[in-house]
């Protein structure tokens, strides 16, 4: 506990705070890009460009140790994947737009063929005669316990860079999410707008490697985005709080793997993710279990005490349990459920109130139609008075009493 909570305070060492400020960078910049992707209903693809790296870092390692001896050089790798998940992008692109297949498809078949020819070459770098190939499985879920001070400085200036472009781009990248027409007719070039996206995606997905692999990668670019949904409607806060979902996830899982040797960094930021996700989806006020569960609840109670004083105003007995308790919990009835004085006043407005309501339906049949009432919201507060006033006094009205 001890180790964990220096690691919280950044008191555990130079190099596991630098790794933990690298991968809460990363995570916020993952967390920004793939709620635009979200919204642009394009998550998928960041499975595919992760998956299109593998056989890129495999190909720069074999150049740079036939080259240079050396073919653990992080940058190289970057490049390598870089150019790798580059190529599937393209690939996954001009299969669905140049033949009848869907992005679904391209990603499925760009996925698999890419990550297959990564594992071949690994094996075949397992056989070759250099050092260094020990480690290159650990790019698959992630590895920082032999990350460099330079390398986690360099995965830090790249999230750094990208967070500040995709934080200037924001309202375009919206524009285009949610309007890509309009977004032409106003000069936006929506095509590069799109390619710039999926770069940035890429970008996130090449930084990430070293500190959650390419396999789970794919997490921090979906997850947190979802996270956000549940607790916002405005897209622009729904970015901000899937970056610090991002941010959270990242710091929460380097510093738990630094409470052992051999926990793995990757998968405990991935699982930080998810209790973030699951927290959100249990407790959000807006989209929440325990929100829907109680907004059910209340739904209920609402009908049964409508239907209860209906009842009571039309002298029909009650025999549903629900409803005697939720009457009973008004002090509308008695414990013998005789009506209570308050119980028959309420019961005479909710009868004037269901008067009204079917008046309105007769009336105006297209204008009920689109009001979202149930029955069960007072009408005035859902008509302007001039309308009221009409109402009541076609209610009222001798033509109407006699008919």
């Amino acid at each position: 506990m001890d180790v964990w909570l220096r690691a919280l305070t950044f008191s555990a060492g130079y190099n596991t705070s630098l790794v933990t400020l690298g991968a809460m960078l990363l995570g916020a910049s993952a967390g920004m890009i793939g709620s635009f992707i979200l919204l642009r209903k394009r998550s998928l693809v960041s499975d595919a460009i992760s998956h299109a790296t593998l056989p890129g870092l495999m190909l720069a390692f074999i150049v740079m140790a036939a080259l240079f001896d050396n073919g653990r050089w992080l940058p190289g790798l970057m490049i390598g994947a870089g150019l790798s998940a580059a190529f599937g992008l393209w690939g996954v692109q001009n299969i669905s737009e140049r033949t009848r297949l869907g992005e679904d498809a391209a990603i499925g078949a760009v996925l698999s063929t890419l990550f297959g020819l990564g594992v071949v070459l690994i094996t075949a770098i397992q056989a070759m005669n250099t050092g260094g190939q020990a480690g290159l499985t650990d790019y698959l879920v992630g590895s920082t316990a032999g990350m460099l001070s330079g390398e986690a400085q360099l995965i830090g200036v790249c999230a750094l860079v990208l967070l500040i472009a995709i934080f200037m781009l924001r309202r375009q990248f919206l524009l285009v999410c949610f309007d890509a027409e309009y977004a032409t007719t106003n000069g936006i070039p929506v095509q590069r707008i799109d390619t710039l996206m999926l770069m940035l995606l890429l970008a996130v997905t090449v930084i990430g490697l070293k500190v959650t692999g390419l396999i789970l990668i794919v997490a921090l670019t979906i997850i947190p985005p979802v996270t956000g949904r549940f607790w916002t409607d405005r897209p622009l806060q729904m970015v901000a709080i899937a970056a610090i979902c991002g941010v959270l996830a990242g710091y929460l899982g380097v510093t738990l793997s630094s409470v052992r040797t051999g926990l793995p960094t990757g998968p405990l930021i991935v699982l930080s993710t998810f209790a973030l996700f699951a927290l959100s989806l249990l407790i959000s006020p807006r989209r929440g279990i325990i929100a829907m569960l109680v907004a059910h609840y209340r739904f209920k109670t609402r009908v049964h005490l409508r239907q209860g004083l209906l009842a009571m105003a039309r002298r029909e007995a009650i025999y549903d349990t629900l409803t005697l308790r939720v009457l009973r919990r008004h002090d509308f009835i008695r414990r013998d459920h005789v009506p209570t004085p308050a119980g028959l006043a309420a019961a005479r407005d909710a009868e004037h109130e269901e008067q009204l309501w079917s008046l309105y339906r007769s009336l105006y049949p297209d204008e009920a139609a689109h009001l979202d009432h149930l029955g069960l919201e007072p009408i005035s507060d859902c008509l302007p008075p001039d309308m009221m006033m009409l109402l009541e006094l076609r209610l009222h009205s001798p033509l109407r009493s006699a008919s």
